[in-house]
């Protein structure tokens, strides 16, 4: 029995720590997801439709990062934002020099179209797409369930507690029955006959 438990008790300490490796790797890359935000003006973008399939295809998560319109290129894959629409993203086909210096017209096309976009685009940024994952919009969109949400909130909180809560050494109560075996095995009490013969030992030494 003592032996079960403790293997249940190592289980759970693995677990605690696997968990809180996960969280803390969790928490880092939110970090870091943050300060390049704020320091090399990445972010994340999500895919509803298919019009760049098969190079980034619907429900994929993209990081992207603002650049000034100088630096784009043909073959760019950039997002674009439009006035009262969603921005859009496509490759670019064609860039050339606007009225204003610093801006630039491009056209633009999806890799699963047939046509290019309707109308040129004048901007004096966009935002590149330096990378994509698949299907990683539809995990972000369960874990934006308020449902999903506050269980995530309650287990984070619950780990935490688990994690940090004080432990008190169990040792003597996991072997009281092997130590008290072992006194009574090492300190037997004296047979009566025995005491006897002491007791006069005792005696003839004083007389």
């Amino acid at each position: 029995m003592a032996t079960i438990t403790r293997g249940a008790r190592a289980v759970a300490r693995g677990l605690r720590e696997v968990l809180l490796t996960l969280a803390a790797v969790g928490g880092v890359l939110c970090i870091l997801l943050v300060i390049l935000a704020f320091t090399g003006g990445y972010s994340l973008i999500m895919f509803k439709t298919g019009s760049m399939t098969p190079t980034i295809p619907a429900g994929s998560v993209a990081l992207v990062q603002k650049i000034p319109a100088a630096d784009i290129a043909v073959g760019d894959v950039v997002t674009v934002d439009r006035d009262a629409a969603l921005p859009i993203t496509h490759r670019v086909t064609g860039v050339e020099q606007a009225d204003q210096g610093e801006q630039r017209v491009i056209t633009m096309k999806g890799d699963a179209n047939d046509v290019e976009d309707p109308a040129p685009y004048t901007v004096s940024d966009v935002r590149i797409v330096r990378g994509s994952v698949p299907a990683l919009a539809n995990v972000i969109v369960w874990f934006g369930s308020p449902w999903v949400l506050g269980g995530v909130t309650l287990g984070a909180s619950l780990l935490v507690v688990w994690a940090f809560w004080p432990r008190r050494e169990r040792a003597a109560a996991e072997e009281p029955s092997g130590d008290v075996g072992g006194l009574a095995a090492a300190e037997e009490p004296a047979a009566p006959e025995a005491l006897v013969v002491a007791g006069e030992r005792r005696r003839d030494r004083r007389s």
